[in-house]
């Protein structure tokens, strides 16, 4: 891209002079990068300000990049704002940190950088940290009440058994939730399955189905699974039944007793699918997007009977994108729901 400027306001010399430096400094620039004459006139850009929707005819576009710019020119050194910019024709959003500083004594360096991606990685440790607090301090709470009640109750052997039972169940939805926070941060931190092996998901299913067999008995559930054999991949065997234990899991509480939750899995065209279904209360078409967000419940009363945590359904969309797979649902109120965990098939049978 080359210099633009007035050569009639500026000697051909100093313009030379200025169009190798500013040419050599933008050109090396990664990010956004800017360079201004004393009335804003764009000299210089990099390819990523002009992608960036920064500047349009030698101008530039946001009037708050130019306010930046003004008051650097009446400081020493760089004058630094996050801002909030729209960008592009749908005019998006985007968070940036702008710095701008005197380059020279005519000119001016204006760097922007999109921190749209960490300002949304932040916002969600932040509501992230909230939410676990909030889930923390209601089983604590009621620990602390009832541990007191129980030094109350003093000879009445009914009450501290009553006072006790509430006290045990506390006590494991603490322990439940601490143990899914582990597993979060577990499958959020997984770099690329560095240790994958290979793994039969009809022997995953398996495992995922006894390990709800308690659950299921106890709300007089059935769960059918149905398997194509030696279905293998490439993967991690232990986040791979945790993702379909939480979906069959999801599906025994969301589902009224003395029905039916079917597991089935097979191939279609290279992709390994495990649907897990159920004839439950079924979500919302407005609640569908959200149903994998961290701790959202569809039905929050029904969550707190089964001691559910809100987070099973975010795990399984890390561990299937930790795989290079995904989750999807179908599902209708009333009449119920399917997750398919779909994850691409990277072994081929002899």
């Amino acid at each position: 891209m080359g210099l633009w400027s007035s050569r009639s306001k500026t000697s051909e010399s100093e313009v030379d002079a200025f169009e190798q430096v500013a040419s050599q400094v933008v050109d090396v620039i990664a990010t956004a990068g800017v360079v201004l004459d004393s009335q804003n006139n764009v000299l210089r850009a990099s390819p990523g300000a002009v992608q960036f929707g920064l500047v349009q005819n030698r101008r530039l576009v946001h009037s708050s990049l130019v306010r930046l710019c003004d008051r650097a020119r009446n400081q020493t050194g760089a004058v630094v704002e996050e801002m909030l910019l729209e960008s592009g024709l749908q005019r998006e959003p985007v968070w940036v940190q702008a710095r701008a500083a005197r380059f020279g004594d005519k000119y001016m360096m204006l760097l922007v950088d999109d921190r749209t991606e960490a300002k949304k990685l932040e916002d969600t440790r932040r509501d992230f940290v909230a939410n676990v607090s909030h889930e923390l301090k209601t089983p604590i709470g009621a620990i602390g009440l009832l541990a007191e009640a129980i030094q109350g109750a003093g000879d009445d052997p009914e009450m501290i058994r009553k006072f006790s039972s509430s006290l045990i169940r506390e006590n494991q939805r603490l322990a439940s939730l601490v143990q899914e926070l582990m597993q979060l941060s577990r499958v959020q931190s997984a770099a690329g399955l560095e240790n994958a092996v290979e793994v039969d998901l009809s022997v995953v299913v398996s495992d995922a189905i006894d390990r709800n067999q308690v659950l299921a008995e106890k709300r007089n559930i059935k769960v059918q699974g149905s398997t194509s054999p030696s279905l293998k991949i490439l993967g991690d065997y232990e986040m791979l039944a945790t993702a379909v234990k939480n979906l069959i899991e999801n599906a025994i509480v969301y589902s009224e007793p003395g029905t039916q939750v079917g597991v089935g899995l097979k191939e279609v065209d290279g992709v390994a699918e495990i649907s897990v279904t159920d004839s439950g209360i079924g979500i919302p078409e407005s609640e569908q997007e959200r149903i994998f967000e961290r701790f959202y419940r569809v039905d929050p009363s029904r969550s707190r009977e089964t001691g559910g945590t809100g987070l099973g359904l975010a795990i399984v969309k890390h561990i299937a994108a930790n795989h290079g797979g995904q989750v999807k649902l179908f599902s209708q109120p009333g009449v119920g729901s399917t997750f398919t965990l779909r994850l691409p098939i990277t072994l081929q049978e002899d």
